[in-house]
């Protein structure tokens, strides 16, 4: 089984929660004992998994210097979802699929920020593509609070092969880019919803953006042509789930 070390209070603590495989524990010595570090504790004792006091020195060599707050857990790799987890997952809240797919996404931060948020929203899963994007990291699970632990991440092979199966499965796909002219609050966010975000970079691709039942744009008013994409992202998400509560 293949580990890796995964860093942050709130990140380990949900991994604990979620029932995420954790091998072992490290722990800072003499630090401030917070409510999720006596959690921390008191779980590792329960499931019996071993923890370590030791010099936070060995935590920065651990982390390579990250910010890990006094807690390091030896974790087992995670494993992503299939499309079916998210649609059972969708089917037991007696809720319509609400699905994120992110083309291209490369900051540990965002991807762990629209996780985070897509969590929050209520969304049934993430979507992300194994090519020129980051995947599941320890870092973007620090970035997510630990969201990631309950959130079903899917790696998909191809994002336009991906969207043409959504639509055959009746998803509305509604692309973001900065100059399309629909209002994103004018979106028909009715049915089964998958809301497309391209790269920091480049933002939604031509050949993606085809793919797309629908392409919105957030109108900006200010001097700066475009939002972070997590930014426009936690737009689009919440006004989807606005949308329907009207439904």
């Amino acid at each position: 089984m293949r580990e890796e070390s995964l860093y942050g209070r709130h990140p380990v603590l949900e991994a604990l929660r979620s029932g995420r495989a954790v091998d072992k524990l490290f722990l800072q010595e003499g630090m401030h004992e917070a409510d999720a570090v006596r959690e921390i504790r008191r779980r590792a004792r329960e499931e019996k998994i071993p923890f370590t006091v030791v010099d936070k020195t060995v935590l920065d060599r651990l982390t390579g210097g990250a910010n890990h707050q006094g807690v390091v857990a030896s974790v087992a790799t995670r494993a992503y979802a299939s499309f079916e987890d998210v649609v059972a997952r969708a089917r037991e809240r007696d809720e319509d699929p609400l699905l994120l797919v992110l083309d291209e996404i490369q900051d540990p931060r965002n991807l762990g920020s629209l996780i985070r948020t897509a969590d929050s929203a209520g969304f049934h899963g993430v979507a992300i593509p194994p090519r020129r994007a980051v995947g599941l990291t320890p870092t973007v699970s620090k970035a997510s609070a630990g969201a990631d632990a309950h959130m079903p991440v899917v790696k998909i092979q191809n994002t336009a092969r991906f969207l043409d199966m959504l639509r055959d499965e009746a998803f509305q796909v509604i692309g973001a880019d900065s100059e399309a002219k629909l209002d994103y609050r004018q979106a028909d966010f009715r049915g089964a919803v998958a809301i497309v975000l391209g790269g920091e970079q480049k933002g939604l691709g031509q050949l993606v953006e085809r793919h797309c039942t629908q392409v919105v744009g957030i109108p900006m008013r200010g001097t700066v042509a475009s939002l972070n994409v997590s930014v426009a992202g936690a737009l689009l998400m919440y006004e989807a789930v606005r949308s329907r509560m009207k439904t």
